[in-house]
């Protein structure tokens, strides 16, 4: 009797153990922020050489941490570009192309895995407060794709009927376009039917995520914060309103850096900022075509929608406290669909079973100056077009069309004309001495256009490139369809 006894306490005592070691396994989890801002230039922040306003909590945030030089976005537009930060895929290998509308019945296929199903199975409460933009449609919204909460946008704030004198539009288009649907959960809760509506966005989302970390201060949590904001049509509350001497863009940007400062400030009163991973990015380029109600893409090369610098490198800060190196600058390859992959590290959680394309650069993040962790960059854009290719200092552009905004753009949330543009033959840029990509080089250095073709040869075969008429690779797969029942 007394050996089983004895075997009983040291079952217990070792359960116990257990229990206590996941707990503290548990708490030991670093809370995940991250913010995505959309239409925000590679030079729209202070400490990215922006004029005309200022943003200290950005600057802040990166003193306190690291600046990246050579991060781009997964596509430079709208929803293709969330697909491939949420999944860690290039948008086109899963069926991700330009922007879905009020009438598109497509959507992220469940079958894919975000960020916030992977870090569910590590215990992370999950939220999201912003624009969506995988699919309107319920069985596409956030709450069945790994999110606890939602409440925000399903698309861009520019699908709507309103004009920007805050007129209702009419026409065929036009009417079949719906009036915002403000959503939380599931239900639409609010119709935006004004400009006013919009001047509230950025600071509803703010409340509802300092809410969201005061209410899950005591547990690791994942908190996605993509901004409707710059996307025109440009709104601001009134507490920004004319605030800076850029105009109305630069008090949005004001607006979005205060957006930062109080989700730093509700970090900081529960105690919980030294065990948080901050980062902040945004989503492609500026809209130039827009003027002054766009960004600046910093001396970059065009802006959203194309392939050139301008449209898909973007800034990335990030503060990790005790990991990331104060106030450090990271000229190395990386791309928003790296990512998946570094919270999956961080965290120990399961990559998704389907093959992804991102890489972990937690390296990088810790500030290993000899880390290599991303050789290359695919530039797809269009429904497969595969535009370009970059590997270390260099960049292939490809044969390929664009729109550009090589003319005078709108003014006052007006757009300007495009003008339709066409790359004949492959170029070569040198993007450490020519980043704003002005001289092709391709005739000194035609072993390095050699190397880099091989790159894209690859990535054809692998996921298609439309300008050659491969519609889809071996590794392509389907976007999710909305399959109407009786």
């Amino acid at each position: 009797m007394k050996k089983l006894i004895a075997v009983f306490l040291i079952l217990f005592a070792s359960i116990s153990c257990s229990n206590k070691s996941n707990e503290e396994n548990t708490e030991k989890l670093p809370n995940i922020v991250l913010v995505f801002i959309d239409d925000m230039g590679y030079g729209d922040a202070g400490c990215y050489g922006a004029t005309g306003y200022t943003t200290p909590n950005l600057d802040k945030l990166a003193a306190e941490g690291m600046r990246f030089t050579n991060f781009y976005s997964a596509q430079p537009v709208c929803s293709a570009s969330r697909a491939g930060l949420l999944t860690g895929c290039y948008p086109n290998r899963i069926g991700f192309s330009g922007a879905l509308f009020p009438d598109s019945e497509v959507g992220i296929n469940p079958k894919e895995t975000t960020i916030a199903e992977m870090l569910k199975t590590k215990g992370y409460a999950t939220g999201i407060f912003g624009k969506w933009h995988l699919g309107h449609l319920q069985k596409f919204l956030p709450l069945q794709h790994g999110f606890d909460e939602y409440f925000g946008l399903p698309y861009s704030n520019d699908m709507w009927p309103i004009d920007v004198d805050g007129n209702r539009k009419t026409g065929e288009r036009w009417d079949t376009y719906p009036d915002l649907p403000l959503i939380e959960g599931n239900e639409t809760i609010e119709l935006i039917t004004t400009l006013a509506g919009q001047n509230q966005l950025t600071t509803r989302y703010t409340e509802k995520a300092v809410d969201y970390i005061n209410r899950h201060a005591d547990q690791p949590f994942f908190l996605y914060m993509p901004h409707s904001m710059g996307h025109i049509p440009l709104g601001v509350s009134d507490k920004f309103r004319g605030k800076s001497e850029q105009g109305m863009y630069g008090d949005v940007m004001m607006e979005i850096d205060w957006s930062v400062g109080e989700i730093g400030k509700a970090l900081e009163t529960n105690h919980i900022a030294d065990n948080t991973i901050f980062i902040f990015t945004t989503d492609n380029g500026p809209w130039l075509n827009y003027g002054n109600h766009a960004g600046s893409a910093g001396g970059l090369r065009e802006g959203k929608t194309t392939s050139w610098e301008g449209g898909q490198r973007v800034p990335f800060i990030i503060k990790w406290p005790e990991r990331t190196p104060e106030g450090t600058i990271c000229n190395k390859l990386a791309c928003a669909i790296d990512l998946l992959p570094s919270f999956a590290e961080i965290t120990s959680a399961p990559l998704p079973e389907l093959q992804i394309d991102g890489t972990s650069v937690v390296e990088l993040w810790k500030g290993n100056t000899e880390a290599e962790p991303r050789e290359t960059i695919l530039f797809y854009y269009g429904k497969n077009n595969l535009n370009g290719v970059r590997k270390g200092n260099w960049k292939l552009v490809l044969p390929h069309t664009w729109m550009s905004y090589d003319t005078q753009p709108g003014k006052d949330g007006h757009g300007g004309r495009r003008i339709p543009m066409k790359v004949e033959q492959p170029e070569l840029y040198n993007m450490m001495r020519d980043p704003g990509e002005q001289y092709n080089v391709i005739d000194y250095y035609p072993e390095k256009a050699a190397e880099l073709m091989k790159v894209a040869e690859a990535a054809r075969t692998e996921l298609g490139d439309l300008n050659i008429g491969l519609a889809k690779g071996s590794g392509t797969r389907e976007i999710g369809k909305y399959i109407k029942t009786e």
